[in-house]
Order: structure tokens, then sequence, then C-alpha cells
């Protein structure tokens, strides 16, 4: 596995050269944060049922039920598909048929055409729904689309995704290979980098992958390892990392390999690399509160 991993990133670095000898999309020289967007913010769910906790998260970030304007990519999975149709009928329930749109272009020609991006130019957030993640990359990566992705954060807006979409948003596409998601470094090695310098895997738990990304980071600990579990998302806001949902998130860093979890409402400084202790009680408050049936 080791070997693999040390070809794969040699692959990584060749191509990420390349690539940004000709990458359209427009970059930004003096971000101060290390890995999460410097606007916005990202919803980024392990897959599964996804709850109303997490719902109405990606909904108050993307401006609320009332004034928020979603694009759904639906590439993920081949069309047609009843995970799609569910996928939809989960935000019509939520927000109305009025306040999304459906994107499932073909083809990077379609993907750089500006006729196609009417909606993404509008939209407050974006969804990707899971599948394949290779597919989403296929189409979308280093053209017009992906960087009216990146202005949806840049007005302030949200970017989700689900299982495959959620692995989209890594700059290391992690189980991005054609022939199956058991290939964790394969043919398609470059997400859309909503969090940079990171490899996202999902239904961790669920699937027994909780301690897959451990090997990469220690080969490469320029990079932050996000696993996430079924019903679980990460909330990301500039370098600050927020779980929510009902299971853990594992966190792959170099200095704390192989990994550890963290559950909702904890939080961990992705810039400095640490968790983000709650403050401390001022000296005299009760710290033994009494249970509620006693109060």
């Amino acid at each position: 596995m080791k070997t693999s991993f040390i070809i794969s990133l040699l692959y990584l670095g060749l191509f990420t050269a390349q690539v940004r000898a000709q990458n359209p999309i427009a970059t930004d020289t003096a971000l101060t944060t290390r890995h999460g967007p410097e606007q916005g913010s990202l919803v980024i769910i392990g897959g599964g049922d996804i709850g109303d906790e997490i719902w109405d998260k990606f909904i108050e970030l993307a401006g609320g039920k009332d004034s928020a304007f979603f694009v759904v990519v639906t590439n993920a999975t081949p069309t047609p598909s009843e995970y799609i149709t569910n996928s939809l009928a989960g935000f019509e329930k939520r927000i109305g048929k009025n306040r999304f749109s459906v994107l499932n272009l073909k083809t990077i020609r379609e993907a750089n055409d500006e006729k196609n991006l009417r909606d993404l130019k509008k939209a407050t957030g974006v969804f990707f729904i899971g599948g394949r993640q290779w597919r989403i990359s296929e189409v979308y990566l280093n053209t017009l689309a992906h960087q009216e992705f990146f202005n949806v954060l840049a007005r302030g807006g949200v970017i989700a995704g689900t299982s495959a979409g959620a692995s989209i948003q890594g700059s290391f596409l992690w189980r991005g290979d054609t022939k199956g998601h058991h290939i964790i470094a394969g043919d398609h090695t470059q997400g859309l980098g909503f969090l940079r310098n990171s490899a996202i895997d999902q239904h961790i738990l669920t699937r027994n992958r909780q301690a897959d990304l451990s090997e990469f980071i220690r080969i490469a600990p320029q990079f932050i390892g996000i696993g996430i579990d079924e019903s679980t998302a990460a909330v990301v806001g500039r370098d600050t990392l927020e779980v929510i949902g009902k299971s853990y998130t594992a966190i792959h860093d170099a200095k704390s390999l192989p990994f550890f979890f963290l559950r909702e409402g904890q939080k961990y400084d992705l810039k400095e690399r640490r968790i983000i202790r709650p403050p401390r009680r001022p000296r005299g408050e009760n710290n033994n509160p009494q249970p509620a049936s006693e109060q």
C-alpha cells in the first residue's frame, strides 16, 4: 500500500504542475486561511440519511428558506436514477421546487459555456449528490463552472455534498478511481479543492474506513485528512471545522497520527491543527448544576 501511495503522490505532483500551467480557475495568492474558504461555508456530509440538523444548517448558511437559491449537481450518479429522484424530492420538501435547479452537464465544453451557468451565477448554495466522485471531476474540474462554484463561496454562500459530494470538495480526490471505490488513490486524483490541501473520506464507520487516510497523511503531512461517518457533517467556515449530526468525524493530522474522533458540537482549528476547547467558566460559577428534575 505504501508503494502505491508514493507512486500516486508523484503522479499528483506532476499532474498538479501541469494543471496549474493551464488552469482557468482564478487563484488568490493572498489567502489567510490554510484549508477552509476565505468566504462562505462548506457542509461536508458522510453519506447515509441526512438529518434535519444538517439540512437546517445548510439552508441557513445559504440565506434561509425564503431567500436561498440552490443548484443541485447530479453528475455523480448516472441518470436516470432513483437516487437522484429521492435527492431532489428532499430539496422540494424542504425549500420548494422553485428554490433550486439541477445541473448535470455532460462535457467539459458544456461546463465552459456561459449559457449553462446562469443559475450558478445567482446561486447561494450548491449541493453535490452522492455516487462516484470521478464523474464530477471529469466534467467540471478546471472549467468555468468550477470557477462559478468558487464564486458562490466568494459571495458568502455555501457548498455542500454527501458521500461522493463530500470527497469531491477536497483537493486530493480520495477513492477517485474509475474501477471502483476500493482503490483509494487511483486514476483521478484532483478534487475541486474547496477545502485546500485535504483528502476527504466518507461512510467511515459504517464501512470500516476510519483508518484509511492515515498512511496517506503520514507520507504527505501538508494535507489534512477528514473522514466523516454517515448522517454526520463537517461544517467549515474559514479554518474552523465543527461536527454536527449523529456520529463521528475522524481527523487525520500528521501531528496526531493515526487519527482522532470529533463528535457533534466539537470544533477543530484547521490552520493551527488543534481542537478548539470550549471556554472555561468564570471562577465561582456553579460547575456542578443539579439535574433538571432537581432544579
